[in-house]
């Protein structure tokens, strides 16, 4: 009793690790070399890439603060208390959860009349936070910003992940059955969606932004539950990355842009993971400043600097007959009505596209995503069910940019193939022309210009300029996107802030970068 009172006022001092030594230890894996370790939350996780020569095998590890037998058991017990404490507690929500859930732990053990080192809370406070207020044991992988797909496949498998610079890789976390679907049923409800039985699929987005697909159960995927997450960036794709990854040219992009500042209608086609959304949020920002823009998207993706901005999103319905859902058709119309100058769709994929088209056809300017490999295909889409969008009115459509996942040197990259201008329609054949104006050559992963430009011919007329001045419009911009290439720009806000003070005040931007 006396060892319980004194330990009751007594601090658990900080933890240091230079004093008390470090809480995660990777030891090897037989048959396995270490060919990269990175920290992705110091002091307590790091990764270690290993790679087994005689499979071509690679493994991505995952190495955690290691816990005793000891250490496992305290920590079950500690979240079963906690789990009771906060049920019956009034919390603020205005606290800081991690706060909160730290002064938990601190009261609680000092029902415990057993010495706990700084290095042994220090575990405690990482693993509890993990489980309650982060991702669990995914949390390592969201956040590891090389990290682009997470999949988990079914239970008693290893859980995928497509990185970077390795691709496709098995890591070394692995869920059973019951664990998996009480996590699948945990993230739903972080995510704000529900899922059970009855109701085994859900698309959601996660509270960091990231969307995911869930199922639960056996009945939909034999393997047990499932989930992929599509990570989201906290800090949103420009033009400047897309130069610096070879996607576009640095002419392209300044076509582009001149193309978006005068109201040309655009549609990334491409397969999946080929990069469309994220091309269309970093075209987006050659958007005007103050111009009013309205986006629509099933899971929200996309991210501008514009104040003039309504970010719009579909809901699914509350009750089984479909009340209240709020589809992308719901939103178009409504967006309509609110007198948008840009339109961003997600993707165009129904009925929504036919409205979407007149949109265009009426004078307002949009942009959107569609999966199709070619101008043909896209065209073949557009034209046939579910969409069903007439051929007189595909000609309203400026230009469409085809993207891919490809490779070249050797190396899997994202290319824009063909940027592709949608002429008219031949009055004898009634075959939709098009004009290819950039096109991609993949011996040498260079952008070549093929054709000359209907979008800047248009330009030209509507803005009363010689084909001088559309050159060195082109030639400016170029320069520009250049220079934020080449000087390692790559503040969102910074290059948002370079690309509006051009269209503002071009000659001050110029001579400012020293460009004249």
């Amino acid at each position: 009793m006396k060892n319980l009172f004194r330990r009751e006022n007594e601090e658990v001092e900080p933890y240091d690790p230079e004093v008390h030594g470090i809480l995660s230890e990777f030891t090897g894996v037989e048959g396995y070399e270490e060919i990269e370790r990175y920290w992705t939350s110091e002091p307590y996780v790091f990764i270690v890439i290993l790679y087994n020569e005689d499979r071509n095998d690679h493994i991505y590890y995952v190495v955690e603060p290691s816990l005793s037998d000891f250490e496992q058991v305290f920590l079950t017990e500690i979240k079963d208390r906690l789990h009771n404490e906060l049920l019956v507690e009034d919390i603020d929500e205005t606290e800081d959860k991690e706060e909160v859930l730290e002064k938990e732990i601190r009261e609680i053990i000092k029902d415990y009349a057993i010495e706990i080192t700084p290095a042994m809370l220090e575990k405690v406070f990482y693993y509890i936070k993990r489980d309650f207020i982060k991702f669990g044991k995914i949390d390592p992988l969201m956040n590891d910003s090389s990290i682009e797909d997470v999949s988990g496949n079914g239970h008693s498998k290893p859980i995928f992940l497509y990185h970077r610079a390795y691709q496709n890789i098995a890591t070394n976390i692995i869920f059973e059955e019951k664990e998996l679907d009480s996590f699948i049923i945990q993230l739903a409800q972080k995510s704000g969606k529900h899922i059970s039985v009855a109701d085994p699929m859900v698309d959601a987005t996660m509270p960091d932004g990231s969307r995911i697909q869930m199922t639960l159960g056996v009945s939909v995927t034999t393997h047990g539950s499932t989930f992929t997450i599509r990570k989201f960036s906290e800090d949103p794709i420009t033009p400047v990355d897309l130069l610096k990854w070879g996607t576009f040219s640095p002419e392209c992009m300044a076509y582009l842009w001149l193309c978006i500042e005068n109201n040309k209608s655009l549609i990334y086609a491409g397969g999946t993971a080929s990069g469309k959304t994220s091309s269309l949020n970093a075209v987006s920002l050659f958007i005007p400043e103050k111009a009013k823009i309205i986006s629509l998207e099933d899971t929200r993706e996309l991210k501008l600097p514009h104040p003039n901005w309504i970010p719009g999103m579909t809901r699914d319905s509350f009750t089984a007959d479909d009340r209240g859902s709020v589809d992308m058709y719901d939103l178009l119309k409504a967006a309509l009505r609110q007198r948008p100058e840009y339109l961003l769709v997600g993707e165009v994929r129904g009925k929504e596209a036919l409205t979407l088209f007149q949109a265009m056809s009426t004078g307002h300017t949009t942009f959107s995503t569609m999966h199709a490999d070619s101008v043909p295909s896209a065209i073949h889409r557009l034209e046939n069910p579910p969409i069903s969008v007439p051929r007189n009115m595909i000609q309203a459509l400026d230009i469409m940019c085809i993207q891919a996942q490809t490779y070249s040197m050797g190396k899997r990259v994202r290319r824009n193939l063909k940027v592709v201008e949608i002429i008219d329609i031949d009055p004898n054949t009634r075959n939709v022309r098009t004009n290819d104006v950039f096109a991609w050559d993949s011996s040498t992963d260079t952008f070549n210009r093929t054709g000359d430009s209907k979008a800047l011919m248009d330009i030209r007329m509507r803005r009363g300029w010689g084909a001088m001045d559309v050159n060195r419009e082109l030639a400016n911009r170029q320069r520009i996107l250049e220079y934020m290439v080449d000087n390692d720009i790559e503040d969102f806000k910074q290059i948002s802030g370079i690309i509006n003070a051009y269209q503002s005040t071009p000659e001050k931007v110029l001579k400012e970068l020293d460009l004249l």
